[in-house]
Formats: structure tokens, C-alpha cells, sequence
């Protein structure tokens, strides 16, 4: 489909979705958004569903302001993968070892490593600037007051949640690596730090929802937030290359007589700000929930811990800022989840998968989410499909 256009009080809101299908907390989000004086456009994914702050599946083009709480807690959050030479017939009949050896590699839920991971010891990490980012540190810590042990412990790292690591298998039978994670917590505490500091501002006192508070061009506030927010966004960038060595170096061990190769990693944030040009205006762009798509830029979209997943190519569409889902977006909040499902429809619902199939991952139910081909479905004018993925190994936070 292409978009559907409903009236914003500045700014037209562009849907990517039939209007009716999209709650009502959400809708009234997205036109608080588009009350704001320094709006120029806003772009709605398919995967759209109410968010802290601001909705999921947002994408907010302003000129000289930047809204902290539409970039969301986990700055630079985002998805990794890697095609591999491995295929199907080189799996084992029981996968739990396999799922294992990731969960002892990767730590998981509020877990860190014990000592910080050397970038240098890892096979083809391409870490330069690794003393320059940490040099940063100082400046972005003194805000937030974070100790840089657990800042670098934490690199590498996985998280709770959607966070998840998995392995997949193409249409071709080809064996995939792909991860979801961001800027741990570190990157929450620098976001809910300059939420905070934003709230107080004067020329926010009279916002329709504090939570859409801004920095503006030109002032002390933006610089600062605009340093420690492309820091967080590198440390989720670094943190997901990491991951995924620590990936391949597991397939390297456990497919040893294979003798695996991994053809060049795609990334993308969609928890982030980028400065680009649209219709001869220099924009901050935030993505919430949204991928940039630009012509022939390779995007990651997840479906759920059961459902396929999709490689794609953008396409380049300028009415949606270069954009596209990040996933298939929640249909239920995690509580109604927890009320509604059983862990025999877990069970059920991630049959083939080996994976937890426990109560503490119930909230991740593939029933708790949109059906993510019908969301590949709208956005048929955002991205081409590269590549559908199944997983058949699941490592959630």
C-alpha cells in the first residue's frame, strides 16, 4: 500500500497502515506530535503502536529541535546479521548445545562479562577509534554520573525484552546470524538524564505533552545532548559488532569441520537521530521504531521469537524520510501478554524453535505481535525483500 494521510496540526501524519487499525493512545500521540512549532514532517510505519514518550514506528523530521523522549530510553538500539557459508545440512539434530554455547558467550538479561571484551582479540573486529570513543567517556559520564567498568563490562552484552540473538535459515537454506540490542544501560540513563533536563526548559512549559519537550539549535542543552546521543549511538553500534564476533567465533567452534565463512555484517539503528536533507531543508531526523531505507541501503526487519524475519533493501521513498518498520511491532502490551497467554501457547506458538519456553519470556510471545507479513505487506513501496529468514535457534534477554 501506499500511505494515508490524516490531518496534523502543522503537519499532515502519513500512514503506512489503515488509520482504524492503530489504538487510539497511539493516534493521539502522533497528533501531539505534529502540533509542535518546529515539526516538518512525520512519517508512520506499519509496526506503529503506542510508546513511553512517543509512539513506536514514528519517524519526526524537524528543523533546529530534537525531541529526546522520540528517540526513546535505549539510543542507537538497533539489528545486526550476517549471512554465513553454513547451511542446513551442516545443523545437528539437537540444537541446545548450540543455544548454549551463545547464552555462555553472550551475556543475557542484566548480565555483563566479568572483564571487559579486548576488540583486538576478536576475529576480524574492525574497532578503529576504540581509545578515541573511550576518551569521550569523561565528558559523557559526568552528566550521569556512570562508572566506566560497568560501562565497558556491559559492551557485548545482549539486555532484556525484545533483545535477542538468533539463528536463521533463508529460503536457500542458508544459515543466518542475527541479533537485536543497543546501548544497554548506559544509553537509558543518558536518555531519561536529558528527558529530564528538556522537561524543564521554558520553551517547552507549554507543550500539549511534556513528554515531547525539545532541544533547540544554538543552545548549550543541544550540544550536549546531541554529544552524549551520537556517543550512545556508537556504543550500540560497537556493541552489536561485538556480539556478533562473539557469534561467529561460537560457529567457528561448534562448526569447526564446515569450516564456516560470514560474508559482511549488516546494521542499522532504529532507536536514533540522523541530520538529513529533504525538499532543500538541513532536518533532524528521529526514528523511533523505523529504519532508514534509503535507495538500496540493506535494513533488518524482525518479526517474533516464532515468526520469519526479512533482510531488505530500501527504496528510497522521500514521503516517508527514507524510512521503514523496525519490526512487526507490539499488538498487546507486555502485562496484557502475561494475562492473555498460557506457556503452552508458547510452546505452541515457537514449535521447532530452541528456545526458552518459560513464563519469564511469555511477554515476547510471537500472539503479542502484529503478523509481520502483512506489515511487510504495507510497506511494499518502502523496501524491497532481499531475503526471508526463520529462526531456528532463539537466545532472549
Amino acid at each position: 500500500m501506499s500511505y494515508v494521510e490524516i490531518p496534523g496540526a502543522k503537519v499532515p501524519i502519513r500512514l503506512w497502515t489503515d488509520p482504524a487499525s492503530v489504538e487510539e493512545g497511539a493516534l493521539q500521540q502522533l497528533r501531539n506530535v505534529a502540533t509542535l512549532p518546529w515539526i516538518k514532517g512525520l512519517a508512520v510505519m506499519p509496526d506503529v503502536h503506542y510508546g513511553k514518550g512517543a509512539t513506536v514506528g514514528s519517524v519526526i523530521a524537524m528543523r533546529g529541535a530534537v525531541c529526546p523522549a522520540a528517540v526513546g530510553v535505549d539510543i542507537g538500539c538497533g539489528m545486526s546479521a550476517v549471512k554465513t557459508s553454513l547451511t542446513a545440512n551442516d545443523l545437528p539434530g539437537d540444537l541446545s548445545r548450540l543455544r548454549s554455547k551463545v547464552e555462555q558467550a553472550i551475556p543475557v538479561g542484566r548480565g555483563m562479562h566479568d572483564t571487559p571484551v579486548d576488540p583486538g582479540h576478536l576475529h576480524g573486529f574492525a574497532g578503529g577509534g576504540w581509545d578515541g570513543f573511550w576518551g569521550r567517556f569523561d565528558g559523557v559520564a559526568e552528566a550521569v554520573r556512570f562508572r566506566r567498568d560497568r560501562a565497558e563490562k556491559q559492551m557485548g552484552t545482549l539486555g532484556s525484552g525484545n533483545h535477542m540473538v538468533e539463528m536463521c535459515l533463508d529460503e536457500s537454506n542458508c544459515v543466518w546470524l542475527m541479533l537485536h540490542s543497543g546501548s544497554r544501560n548506559i544509553g537509558k540513563e543518558l536518555a531519561d538524564f536529558h528527558i529530564g533536563v528538556a522537561q524543564k526548559l521554558s520553551h517547552n512549559q507549554g507543550l500539549v505533552d511534556r513528554d515531547l519537550a525539545v532541544f533547540v539549535s544554538d543552545t548549550p542543552q543541544m550540544a550536549a545532548y546531541r554529544s552524549d546521543l551520537y556517543w550512545a549511538q556508537e556504543y550500540a553500534k560497537y556493541n552489536r559488532a561485538i556480539m556478533m564476533r562473539l557469534l561467529e567465533g561460537v560457529v567457528r567452534k561448534e562448526f569447526k569441520k564446515a569450516k564456516p565463512t560470514f560474508e559482511a555484517e549488516i546494521s542499522c539503528h532504529h532507536n536514533y537521530v540522523a541530520e538529513e536533507r529533504y525538499e532543500g531543508m538541513d532536518l533532524l531526523v528521529t526514528r523511533k521504531g523505523a529504519i532508514r531505507a534509503g535507495s538500496g541501503e540493506f535494513g533488518i526487519i524482525p518479526g517474533s521469537m516464532g515468526t520469519s524475519s526479512y533482510i531488505v533493501k530500501g527504496l528510497g521513498n522521500q514521503k516517508a524520510f527514507n524510512s521503514a518498520s523496525h519490526g512487526a511491532g507490539r499488538r498487546m502490551s507486555r502485562n496484557a501478554a502475561k494475562r492473555r497467554f498460557t506457556v503452552r501457547d508458547l510452546e505452541e506458538q515457537t514449535r521447532g524453535v530452541e528456545c526458552r519456553k518459560d513464563s519469564g519470556v511469555l511477554d515476547e510471545i510471537p500472539g503479542a505481535y502484529k503478523n509481520i507479513d502483512q506489515v511487510m505487506e504495507q510497506q511494499r513501496d518502502l523496501v524491497e525483500v532481499v531475503a526471508k529468514l526463520k529462526q531456528f535457534v532463539c537466545v532472549k534477554g
